[in-house]
């Protein structure tokens, strides 16, 4: 069996202008580029074009510089963004929109609602309690992070009750405005709206899980007063409040709590101009009267790319005198706007709110989508003009509402619907023979011809495994020098042998440690990886790549989501020749690792010229050649991780049904042919998994590990009350995502609680998620205590027969 290595993307220069060419010199005191179009931006990237950010956080977290020297680099890219933005045009330009970790965890802050653990006694937050707040320390967790709505980025889970005293402890916001302000820069203040921080936060340990998070408004509010008189002070104009949970289905108690808080506000904004944000979704009708009719507001920011429907409300009645921030840029995606449809659904509705109370605005924050198109010189030149990112969706913004102004750039819109018609008929798009394959799934079951428990019986008897056994999720440490490997493997620095020869090498470390730690089920480590989406879209057709498309996930870490352009097929098999060599090297049993075709849909920038669940079959058959070639080669473990499956969850409960029918058929398609004695495993993580339990029981799947320990042990509530589950499971004993290292009696209670809700022959012991960001010193003293702990517990179980 041979390894051979993805194709290369030949590089070509594209003849295009971008946003970052109209930066102005260093050292420019203010910006003035004549009238200000009727345009807005909702947020802004804040990692920077190259991940600036991200090398600052790490080297302050490593001690290796100062925090001075991380807030130089923040504030240059801060500086940068409102100049850009600036010199294009933008007239509603918003600040306090960058964080050094998460915006959610900045509100927390700015209020004081730091959790007791953390011994924080009053005062301005500074970098200590942030950062143990986000990334926990040695003597405490970090608090819970989950998903931001249905989007890949996290935020940090606040943690609320009763007792918690509230105090304007971050000047954040302000001081962000005074920045902007000094270098010439009229901004609009960004704050999370004070309803959706209590709907998006938590009741704190030890307080009642019905305990109502918005009985604590009368108590936030005189903080958020505290921050508006301030703003207002410093010359603010405009404040813009984030009340994202306006789209999802509220009941009326929760719908009220909206008109409370600003009729609470109103007189404290008398003097300003207020915007209320939404996106990701509609607004019900009742959502969308109760958002209109509040006391106080200016304007309403709506998604009118992901929320169509919200038009048509608009159409039937918009109060007047009102603006409408109409968010006709995909903040979400990476492709080109139609301009020459978007300008016509901006006449439309310039129609219904009047000409001067139109502006034109991104569907939701451009923190979704990667920096700037400029920085890519290896994508070809058509794909590249399908594209615009952060930078390019500013300049489109603008040039929107220079078209509604009457003020069109003809060249500018030529070139568009050029780029718009190449794409429509690009010979590269299509493939007929995947388009009919995927095609014929539709009206039809996926399933294995034996149930989960008959399976389980087969599989034991080929695996022999101990009870509690134990693996990890995939993925170990990537150290400096094995990244270099590959890097330099990709530049044709190193040989083919050499790489592979590296890459074993590594394999054989990873396998040899497993085994040293008596770890039941190995895993190869991932070392030829670069990302568990990107990896196998190197390898399917129909995928584009970048080389800084980089995304924000949380805190310092990014992705590079490759771009799925057309219709995806997988050429060659593309994991079982390391699989293979694992295996080679153990008797214990090897996990095939591959990333299920959900996962691979919602981790991508999609195309958004066919329905997703179109794309998601074609991936789908993909994987299902490469788990069944991995059946083949003798691999008799094959993870198909669906870690995004619940992030794709639509927000509104009557799509739910929908996702949840096609997502789970996606993954079933993959698996469906393979042997009863094949094990097949599953991971999903950092997200609420409660509310779809018995769709991932409808996964099939043999065994599933998911995130617990982070998100305090949530999901073992739902076998509490009563969901049977028969399958194995391995609900995670430590959370890999902070640097602490957890002892064998922590993670042996952990255990002992999951063995009071599940049966003791279904139960894995496992971390949260793949150890690829940690460190080898954190890793090795982690899973010696995992395996510690489950071999006491074998012992107590054995003598207890």
């Amino acid at each position: 069996m041979e390894w051979t290595p993805p194709s290369e993307i030949v590089p070509l220069l594209p003849p295009c202008l971008f946003i970052s060419n109209l930066v102005p010199l260093s050292g420019s005191s203010s910006v003035h580029y004549g009238t200000k179009m009727a345009s807005h931006i909702v947020g802004y990237p804040r990692m920077g074009p190259k991940r600036e950010l991200k090398f600052a956080l790490e080297s302050f977290w490593d001690k290796k510089s100062s925090a001075e020297d991380l807030k130089k680099v923040a504030a240059d890219l801060r500086s940068s963004i409102w100049k850009q933005m600036s010199a294009v045009g933008i007239k509603y330009i918003p600040s306090n929109t960058f964080s050094y970790y998460d915006q959610v965890l900045d509100a927390t802050s700015m209020l004081g609602a730091v959790p007791p653990r953390y011994g924080w006694s009053g005062g301005e937050i500074g970098f200590d309690t942030y950062f143990s707040m986000a990334r926990g320390n040695a003597s405490v967790p970090a608090m819970e992070m989950t998903k931001w709505s249905d989007t890949n980025y996290h935020f940090i889970v606040p943690e609320l009750g009763p007792d918690v005293k509230f105090s304007y402890a971050s000047h954040k916001a302000v001081d962000e405005f005074k920045e902007a302000k000094a270098l010439g820069v009229n901004t609009v203040p960004v704050l999370i709206g004070p309803v959706s921080y209590l709907l998006l936060s938590k009741p704190a340990k030890g307080v009642e899980k019905t305990f109502s998070l918005l009985s604590l408004l009368p108590k936030i509010l005189p903080v958020y007063k505290e921050v508006i008189s301030e703003l207002k002070a410093a010359g603010a104009s405009w404040i813009q409040f984030d009340e994202p949970t306006l789209v999802m289905d509220l009941d009326s108690h929760q719908l009220g709590a909206f008109t409370t808080a600003y009729a609470d506000l109103e007189s404290t904004l008398s003097g300003l101009n207020v915007l209320i944000e939404t996106y990701f979704a509609d607004l019900t009708p009742e959502a969308y009267k109760t958002l209109t009719g509040l006391k106080g507001v200016t304007a309403y920011g709506l998604d009118l790319v992901r929320g169509t429907q919200t038009i048509e409300l608009v159409k039937k009645d918009f109060p007047k005198g009102k603006h409408l921030f109409a968010g006709v840029v995909d903040g979400r995606n990476i492709w080109a706007n139609d301009l020459a449809s978007s300008l016509s659904t901006l006449q439309a509705l310039e129609a219904v709110v009047g000409k001067d109370n139109l502006v034109v605005s991104t569907s939701c924050s451009l923190l979704h989508t990667a920096v700037d198109l400029v920085n890519e010189t290896k994508l070809d030149d058509e794909i590249k003009s399908w594209l615009a990112f952060a930078a390019q969706k500013v300049v489109e913004v603008n040039a929107l509402a220079k078209a509604l102004a009457g003020q069109k750039d003809e060249a500018f819109f030529s070139s568009n619907a050029a780029a718009q018609a190449s794409r429509k008929s690009s010979p590269r798009v299509t493939n007929e023979a995947v388009q009919k394959a995927a095609a014929a799934l539709k009206g039809s079951d996926h399933r294995r011809a034996t149930n989960v428990s008959a399976r389980l019986d087969a599989q034991q008897k080929k695996l022999s495994l101990p009870i509690l056994p134990t693996t990890t999720i995939g993925s170990f440490p990537q150290t400096v020098e094995l990244r270099k490997v590959r890097r330099e493997f990709k530049a044709n620095k190193v040989s083919e042998d050499d790489y592979v020869k590296a890459m074993k090498e590594e394999i054989k470390k990873v396998v040899d440690l497993q085994e040293e730690l008596d770890i039941d089920v190995l895993v190869h480590g991932e070392p030829e990886r670069n990302d568990m989406v990107e990896y196998f879209g190197e390898q399917l057709s129909g995928f584009a790549f970048t080389v800084n498309g980089w995304v924000q996930s949380y805190g310092s870490r990014c992705v590079k989501p490759p771009i799925i352009y057309g219709d995806v097929s997988r050429p060659k098999p593309m994991t079982v020749f390391w699989s293979s060599a694992a295996q080679s090297m153990t008797k214990r049993p090897m996990k095939g690792m591959l990333t299920g075709p959900v996962t691979i849909l919602n981790w991508s920038f999609v195309r958004n010229d066919q329905p997703r669940f179109e794309t998601c079959y074609q991936i789908a058959l993909a994987i299902k050649d490469e788990v069944e070639d991995l059946e083949k080669a003798s691999i008799n473990v094959i993870q198909i991780d669906e870690a995004a499956l619940r992030e794709g969850l639509p927000l509104r409960k009557s799509k739910h049904a929908f996702y949840l029918k096609w997502a789970v058929h996606s993954f079933r398609i993959t698996n469906c042919g393979v042997k009863d004695t094949t094990q097949i495993h599953t991971h999903m993580c950092y997200s609420n998994f409660n509310d779809i339990i018995h769709s991932i029981i409808d996964m099939d799947a043999d065994v599933i590990t998911i995130e617990n320990s982070r998100s305090d042990e949530k999901l073992l509530s739902v076998f509490r009350e009563g969901v049977k589950y028969g399958a194995g499971i391995g609900p995670g004993v430590y959370d890999i995502h902070s640097p602490r290292i957890p002892s064998t009696e922590e993670i042996a209670d952990r255990i002992n609680k999951m063995l009071a809700v599940l049966e003791t022959k279904i139960l894995w012991v496992n971390p949260d998620c793949g150890l690829k960001t940690r460190k080898y010193d954190e890793v090795k003293p982690a899973l010696n205590n995992m395996v510690a702990a489950v071999k006491q517990l074998r012992a107590k179980l054995g003598s207890a027969k």
